[in-house]
């Protein structure tokens, strides 16, 4: 009987596993399921408790790790291939083994060459970080890890944020349509005693190797002072800080705009500016949404659940947010609302991020859905509706 490209894959990566010739494998072109989810890569680590394979699931802003026994992790990735992945490419120490489906769900074996390396079979390696060590005299001098390099008692939680939200900037500047004829312009409002601007700073400059002029935006006038000092002694030309408001600030118009746990409408100040400036990604994590909760006319069968305070609060969150996000795409923006991080490090973690669209064209379709979702709620004005001129 004869034997499917499938299932011929399947013996040559069980026959890998078993041997120990398994190099890496690399799943791609996802079908259906979770649209957030790239591709996954799998590789071989020694743990305490034997040889396993690690499996790195890569979606938008977010990488999830799973180790998993050798004949599990076999099944795993036999199930993987030819339903959520349709393409499948194994690397053995000796041959390189591809599976691609058709359009037609019609599978194909391709044998050639290995592309890698014998394998690191290390578990307890570093976690790759995007900041690089020229990092280190930064959060030094703002505090969070001491002259040895060492994370700074309960600032650990800061200096997991600082790297987390460099790894979600990394996902999200690969699909913005940045400028390439140019400096890129960056700003980042309200930036506080600016963790995050330095580490967006060295992100386009150490690690992308790209040309861009960043500026951080704050009102209090001791910060900005602190700041551009240490942007001067760290020897970082190309990123500065200015007093100023969201509102109020002289700026040139940004191509990136960031503005995180800017308070209740001065989110909306931020989005706004983004949008009225073209800019290609604006990026906001929002804080203390209060303005729609005064408004909010939900549905009666939702009342007996909102009597409660900490419903109504959540209830205006989710609502305000909801609103921001589909004006953006009405807009001409596509939008993404997930998790920052987790809420065990900071309750206020939600991040909506908007990617401009090509040509930035209003869209009529969606602006009936904002106006369904607020008529629900009897939502008559919004901040970030009225400054972009957009009528319930």
């Amino acid at each position: 009987m004869s034997v499917t490209p499938q299932e011929d894959f399947a013996a040559r990566l069980d026959a890998s596993v078993r041997d120990g010739s398994f190099a890496r494998l690399t799943l791609g072109k996802p079908r259906g399921g979770d649209a957030t989810l790239q591709k996954v890569i799998v590789r071989p680590v020694a743990l305490k408790a034997g040889p396993h394979l690690s499996f790195v699931f890569r979606h938008d802003t977010r990488d999830i790790t799973k180790n998993l026994p050798p004949a599990e992790a076999v099944r795993e990735i036999t199930r993987l291939v030819g339903t959520q992945f349709h393409s499948a490419h194994l690397d053995t120490t000796v041959q390189g083994v591809q599976l691609e489906f058709n359009k037609k769900g019609e599978p194909r074996l391709h044998l050639g060459r290995s592309a890698a390396p014998f394998p690191d079979t290390a578990h307890d390696r570093a976690k790759p970080r995007l900041l690089t060590t020229d990092a280190q005299p930064w959060l030094h001098a703002l505090g969070v890890t001491n002259a040895a390099g060492a994370i700074r008692e309960g600032l650990a939680d800061k200096h997991r944020q600082i790297h987390k939200f460099t790894e979600i900037l990394s996902h999200l500047v690969a699909d913005a349509p940045l400028p390439a004829d140019r400096p890129v312009e960056i700003t980042d409002m309200g930036c506080g005693k600016g963790y995050l601007t330095f580490a967006t700073h060295d992100y386009f400059d150490l690690v992308l190797k790209c040309s861009a002029r960043i500026c951080g935006v704050e009102a209090r006038p001791e910060l900005v002072t602190l700041c551009n000092k240490i942007a001067h002694d760290t020897a970082r030309p190309k990123l500065s800080f200015v007093g100023g408001t969201i509102q109020n600030a002289e700026l040139p118009d940004p191509d990136v705009l960031i503005a995180l746990h800017a308070c209740d409408t001065a989110t909306d100040d931020a989005l706004a500016r983004g949008v009225k400036a073209g800019s290609a990604l604006i990026v906001v994590a929002p804080c203390c949404q209060k303005e729609l909760r005064p408004q909010l006319q939900a549905a009666p069968v939702l009342a007996p659940a909102l009597r409660h305070g900490i419903w109504q609060e959540r209830h205006a969150e989710f609502v305000t947010d909801a609103l921001r996000a589909l004006l953006l795409e009405w807009a001409g923006y596509d939008t993404k609302v997930f998790e920052f991080i987790s809420t065990e490090h900071t309750a206020k973690n939600l991040m909506i991020a908007a990617t401009k669209r090509p040509g930035l064209a209003r869209d009529d379709a969606t602006a009936a859905k904002v106006r369904e979702l607020a008529a629900f709620y009897g939502i008559t004005q919004q901040a970030l509706a009225r400054q972009l001129g957009f009528s319930f």
